[in-house]
Order: C-alpha cells, then sequence, then structure tokens
C-alpha cells in the first residue's frame, strides 16, 4: 500500500514523522513493513489544502490518504484530546448575506446539494478504509470554515444551520480533493478546544497531538 497522510501544520504530524524516521533522499517516503507513506504538509485553511493534497494525488498514485489533524468540538460530551472520526463534513459559510440573514450556496442554486461527493449539503465519505483502528473511532460531523468561531451569537448562528459535533479549517478540502479524484480517504482528528470564545489556557494541544499521532501510528502499523 501507498499512503499519503496530509496534514496543514508540522506541528500536528512531527511525533509520527520522528516514529517513522527520516525520508529517503529527495523524496516525501517512509516505508514501513512493505508500505510506502508520504507525509504532505499543505499550510493551513481549505485552500492550501485542496490545491495541494489535489496536487499530490495528481502526480503519484496512492492507495489511500489520511488527514490528520486537531479540531474544535462543539459539544462537551466528549473530553478534549479524544480522537474522532469526521465522516461527513460542510461548508457551512459558503453562501450569501441577504440583510442580517445567511442563505447557503445551495438554496440560491449555485450548487447542487446531492452532486458527489455532497449528499444533502455535507461531503460524505461513505467508504472509509477498513483499517481496525480506524473504525474503533467515534464516528462525527464537521464543519470547515475560514474563521474559527469564538463569539457566542456566531457559534449559535452556525449551529442553526449545520448539524456539526467539531470544526476544522482544513477538513472538507481533503475530503473533497480525495473523492473527487476517487482514492479511499479518512479524516481523523483529536478534539484540541471546546468551541466558545478564545481561551488558550483551556486547550489541550500537546495532550491531543499526542493522542493523535498514538492513533495515526496504530493504523499505519495495522496496514
Amino acid at each position: 500500500m501507498r499512503l499519503l497522510i496530509v496534514a496543514a501544520t508540522p506541528a500536528e504530524i512531527a511525533p509520527i514523522a520522528e516514529a517513522l524516521g527520516p525520508a529517503q533522499a529527495g523524496t516525501l517516503t517512509r516505508r514501513v513493513g512493505g508500505h510506502e507513506v508520504d507525509l504532505l504538509v499543505t499550510g493551513v485553511g481549505m485552500v492550501a489544502t485542496a490545491a495541494r493534497t489535489a496536487t499530490a494525488l495528481a502526480h503519484a498514485r496512492y492507495d489511500a490518504a489520511m488527514n490528520l489533524g486537531v479540531c474544535g468540538s462543539f459539544h462537551r460530551t466528549r473530553p478534549l484530546a479524544t480522537v474522532v472520526h469526521v465522516t461527513a463534513d460542510g461548508l457551512p459559510e459558503f453562501g450569501v448575506e441577504d440583510g442580517d440573514r445567511f442563505v447557503s450556496a445551495a438554496a440560491i442554486g449555485l450548487v447542487d446539494p446531492n452532486e458527489a461527493p455532497f449528499a444533502s449539503g455535507l461531503i460524505v465519505n461513505h467508504a472509509p478504509p477498513l483499517w481496525p483502528a480506524l473504525a474503533g473511532l467515534p464516528s462525527v460531523t464537521g464543519a470547515t470554515v475560514n474563521t474559527v468561531h469564538g463569539h457566542e451569537p456566531s457559534i449559535a448562528a452556525l449551529l442553526e444551520r449545520c448539524n456539526a459535533d467539531v470544526e476544522s479549517m482544513e477538513g472538507a478540502a481533503f475530503l473533497y480533493a480525495c473523492l473527487t479524484a476517487g482514492i479511499p480517504c479518512a479524516q481523523v482528528r483529536a478534539i484540541s478546544n471546546y468551541v466558545e470564545r478564545r481561551n488558550r489556557a483551556a486547550w489541550k494541544l500537546p495532550e491531543a497531538i499526542a493522542a493523535l499521532n498514538a492513533t495515526a501510528l496504530a493504523i499505519v502499523e495495522g496496514l
């Protein structure tokens, strides 16, 4: 198997990069048993993630791809540093304003909410890879945003128009690139914070990254 691991920042995959050892000279590739694993850092945000993931998939033949990252949780039902599998993701900021009302791009006919890889307005990963370490993770719905939410009225407004569990700045872009290319994929994230007014003191970023990479390493070692 040849696997592409995608992250927005080096910090989010530093532990697995260290565990897998240095890449072969002139490549992104680490060898794990009989498999090849490439690590790709795209930069933060939807545009960079979509462009660089699509470019990587166009230039090499991959059997699967995995997105690793942290996320904020809209709900406190799961502890911080919990690792989740985002199986559906949306673009809740994609639309227009009509006075004080937000109208989605689908509602005004700019996009078809059921054109693949969308289903009812969400990018849905119907057939993720059958990895044992992935199967045990909680399945959640994501919201991919350009502005991370930290104001109670805007959080409430977003949750009125989408039923998201977690928030990131890259997830839907990764899924869109992979699913349109026909590559089996998985978006795996660890909850670093709750979505609330910005309070870095309450975050558990190191713990989330450690948990995320332990899960990723278990997936890779189980290939």
